[in-house]
């Protein structure tokens, strides 16, 4: 039986930055609490997915990118117990103690070798401690605390490392069983999302962040963008400037989805802001939500918390298709005419990392959720002879498990790409 309330409160959380290099920050904290001064150096051992959705991301309040700005402010802060917004609020004065270690090089980044993608491993030292946290398979999962050589905390890995667990137990027929039957009162807490997505949308409109992606998506709307209606593009305008604004460092949190800030932002604001045009009810909303919430944690089953394919994209556009499905009156059947509809049109988007564009992705996808929820409402789908889908979206989920294992040394190809490049600019 799946606790879909547990798994909602667990999985669609706040987070105040990217993930990957909050959750760097997260663990650098924990073992910064655990010396009896500040520290002076910080070693960090990460898994490749970490390091390659971290190097280009801006660092909420810092006016800098990357991991090393992350992981000394963590070790300034010293507030673990607010999990993934634990660069909430920081002062000036920690600011700079944090830029002062970066320019020390204090901060020493390696790779480590692991068949887990998120892996994280922080040691520090104030020169007469040390202490050591590890992170391991979801971004607040500490397994590991120690200090001086003394544990702790130890948390053993329930199953065989490498591994996704043994599954959440979700199904696209019981996703959508329960998101249309369970009490409103159940369930309206995912109505979090929208006003915390839209106000992070709403700065990524107002300023000049990244690429600008929903800003001038949205400028397009008053006369040049012939090829758009007005609909779709003001769901993909207010979805990439969310991203816009989040990547690049904007000091407000995001509800994020299976993990992921951009997935959450991908899954809700695209369903948010269709619920505003249509006038849909409160209660309309959270079902979609839910729907969409869901879909995408089934989806990343399969995908993998950290991959080489885009989970925002991919995931989070295919959770939004199934929701904008839904508040126009779609049912099962559409739904999963949904799924392989944007299974069919997405299935290679590759992630090469977290940075400004990502709200290209994030408009892809949301474009693609138009055009697939269309068709699909028309009931218009690929069937088992096309590609890799199947007849059952159930079965199409599922295969994105077997492409992923195709795709073993793409992350080490990006990750060598991303790499190389900073040399050259050094």
């Amino acid at each position: 039986m799946v606790d879909f309330i547990a798994l909602l409160r667990k999985e669609v959380v706040p987070a105040e930055g990217c993930t990957e290099p909050v959750a760097v920050a997260y663990a650098t904290s924990i073992a910064s609490e655990q010396l009896g001064g500040e520290a002076t150096e910080i070693r960090l051992k990460l898994s490749a997915n970490i390091i390659k959705n971290a190097l280009g991301v801006g660092i909420p309040g810092t006016g800098m990118v990357g991991i090393e700005i992350a992981a000394a402010l963590g070790a300034v802060v010293r507030q673990s117990a607010k999990k993934l917004e634990v660069l909430q609020g920081f002062t000036p004065l920690q600011l700079d103690d944090a830029k002062d270690l970066v320019a020390a090089h204090a901060v020493h980044v390696e790779q480590k070798t692991t068949p887990e993608a998120l892996y994280i491993e922080a040691i520090l030292s104030d020169g007469a401690d040390t202490a050591r946290a590890i992170i391991v398979r979801d971004h607040t999962n500490v397994v590991r605390v120690e200090k001086n050589g003394e544990v702790l905390l130890d948390e053993p890995l329930s199953v065989e490392e490498g591994s996704s667990g043994e599954g959440t137990g979700l199904t696209v027929d019981n996703i959508w069983e329960f998101a249309t039957t369970a009490k409103f009162e159940d369930i309206k807490f995912v109505l979090g999302s929208a006003p915390l997505n839209t106000k992070v949308s709403e700065e990524g409109l107002r300023g000049d962040y990244g690429l600008e992606v929903g800003k001038r998506i949205g400028a397009g709307a008053s006369g040049r963008a012939a090829l758009l209606n007005q609909a779709a593009i003001r769901l993909m305008s207010v979805t990439a400037a969310a991203s816009d604004a989040r990547m690049g460092g904007c000091p407000l949190s995001v509800m994020t989805c299976a993990g992921s800030g951009n997935q959450g932002i991908a899954s809700s604001m695209p369903i948010v802001e269709l619920a505003r045009m249509l006038g849909s009810s409160d209660e309309d909303l959270a079902r979609a939500l839910v729907i969409s919430d869901l879909i995408v944690i089934h989806m990343k089953e399969y995908m993998g918390r950290l991959s080489p394919l885009c989970g925002s994209g991919i995931a989070g556009g295919t959770g939004s298709c199934c929701g904008i499905t839904y508040l126009q009156g779609g049912g099962l059947r559409e739904l999963k005419c949904a799924i392989n509809n944007m299974v069919a049109m997405l299935q290679g988007m590759i992630c090469d990392g977290a940075k400004s564009t990502c709200a290209l992705k994030i408009a892809a996808g949301t474009n693609a959720a138009v055009t697939c929820s269309t068709l699909a409402l028309a009931d218009i789908a690929p069937t088992s002879m096309d590609g890799i889908i199947y007849d059952d979206a159930e079965e199409t989920i599922r295969s994105m498990g077997d492409l992923m294992r195709g795709f073993t040394q793409t992350d080490e190809a990006i990750l060598s790409i991303m790499l190389a490049k900073q040399l050259e600019t050094r």
